[in-house]
């Protein structure tokens, strides 16, 4: 299976590469089995989700951005 289509502008890319979020989220979801991610579900249907929602659908109030984003 391919990269996920959001990857590259989905704010677990960018936790990843901060150092806040570990390795195994962005290589179980986002680089193999997307389409397991609730996050990726929730954007094909342009629903809202917290940036700081997992790929598993839990929330991780210890990730932050800077701007919330609607999706």
């Amino acid at each position: 299976m391919s990269e996920c289509k959001w990857y590259q502008c989905c704010p677990m890319r960018t936790f990843y590469e901060e150092g806040k979020l570990d390795k195994h989220w962005i290589d179980d979801y986002c680089k193999s089995n997307w389409l397991k991610c609730r996050r990726y579900h929730m954007e094909e249907r342009g629903e809202y989700h917290s940036d700081e929602m997992l790929p598993d659908g839990s929330i991780d109030k210890n990730l932050s951005s800077k701007t919330e984003k609607k999706r």
